[in-house]
């Protein structure tokens, strides 16, 4: 049985500053939930409605009811398990290879995506701005798919960031430099910017490099592309040659 104190807690982490001041989130499902227990998050505690995870300490379960369930799950169809992980210390960022920053991402889908993404091409750090929605949302975790036990996430000041780097820094705009035509370096900085706004004025500055992925419409009236999608090939074309 959940108590109210444990539902409470739980329906408080949908929102950041609890998942802050608890230093906690939570994930739902078998796949992501077996994810993060095969990995370096440590599990805080695990609701099930039956016995999927044999692997856990009794002590660490509850089973629950799927009538319980409902009551602490973010999703309008509940999934049959939800657990409780601790949030670890950020890792600092190696500078090596290719980093996707994010300016002010602010859809839980589109970073969650974002971060199948890094991962499926094997892009270990994704540096966030910190406007750029919580990592531990937990609709960014259901979109990760579990990928979030893979890439390292870092929330800093991403202007400061781009000013100190060594690499070259990549920047996406509708003006830019048709990407299917252009050599791309294995290492290096693509930022992705706002789904509305695009990149910032302030972070536009450093990108020394503007890309574009050519609209090939007989109209040429599509606005733009959604950015996970538009993450997808530019990835796609930084590996091509790998």
């Amino acid at each position: 049985m959940v108590s109210k104190n444990q539902i409470k807690l739980i329906t408080s982490l949908q929102q950041k500053k609890y998942r802050k001041q608890h230093k906690m989130f939570f994930a739902e499902g078998i796949k992501v939930i077996q994810e993060l227990l095969n990995s370096n998050f440590e599990l805080y505690h695990l609701f099930t409605v039956e016995d999927l995870f044999p692997d856990v300490p009794e002590r660490k379960i509850t089973f629950i009811s799927e009538a319980e369930l409902k009551k602490i799950s973010a999703l309008t169809t509940p999934n049959s398990c939800l657990a409780l992980f601790l949030i670890p210390d950020e890792k600092p960022v190696a500078e090596d290879g290719l980093i996707i920053a994010l300016d002010a991402i602010r859809d839980p889908g589109n970073l969650g995506t974002i971060l199948r993404l890094s991962d499926w091409f094997g892009v270990q750090h994704v540096v966030c701005s910190n406007e750029t929605v919580d990592i531990y949302n937990p609709k960014v975790i259901q979109a990760t798919m579990g990928s979030i036990t893979r890439v390292n996430v870092v929330y800093t000041d991403l202007e400061a960031f781009l000013e100190k780097t060594n690499l070259p820094v990549f920047g996406t705009f509708m003006d830019g430099a048709n990407i299917y035509k252009q050599s791309l370096p294995e290492k290096g900085i693509v930022v992705m910017g706002n789904e509305a706004n695009g990149i910032s004025a302030v972070i536009e500055k450093l990108a020394a490099n503007r890309l574009s992925i050519p609209r090939f419409g007989d109209l040429q009236q599509t606005e733009s592309l959604n950015v996970a999608t538009a993450t997808a090939i530019i990835l796609s074309e930084f590996k091509r040659g790998l």
